[in-house]
């Protein structure tokens, strides 16, 4: 099996009440970026103006090629306070969950996480999403 070509992995905080730097301050670092319900910002990818639905504080990992999401989700955490107390107050308020993209250079690539890693994950109440990327593959041209 070969390794996933590279992977982004970003730790996601959001709630309608959400004040950004409250949970800076809870966790002991800044967001990468962040937002306020009603708030207006720049999207990253559109660069269009939109309302924000929802707040949010985002923290993004360092991209890595080839995946290394344990490495990832220890370069999060290990920014953020390990005290499972105040984890346990931000998950009863507000979902939290790590968003990771997985791109394929090729298919039936793979990947594996760490047990260390998921019980991270699940002591802070972290769901862990995965997105998938295929390799880009051209399209046929249709025959004349």
């Amino acid at each position: 099996m070969a390794h996933v070509d590279h992977s982004a992995a970003t730790l996601r905080i959001g709630g309608d009440d959400l004040y950004p730097p409250e949970i800076s301050a809870l966790l002991g670092h800044a967001a990468s970026q962040e937002q306020v319900k009603g708030e207006m910002y720049v999207g990253k990818v559109t660069g269009r103006s939109r309302t924000a639905k929802t707040g949010m504080w985002r923290l993004e990992a360092t991209d890595a090629a080839p995946e290394n999401l344990d490495g990832q989700i220890a370069e999060l955490l290990g920014k953020l306070t390990g005290n499972l107390s105040v984890w346990a107050h931000i998950a009863a308020r507000y979902k939290i969950d790590l968003f990771c993209g997985l791109f394929m250079n090729v298919s039936n690539e793979g990947l594996s996480i760490s047990a260390e890693s998921l019980k991270a994950l699940g002591e802070r109440g972290i769901e862990l999403g995965l997105d998938i990327y295929g390799p880009d593959v051209p399209e046929e041209k249709e025959n004349a």
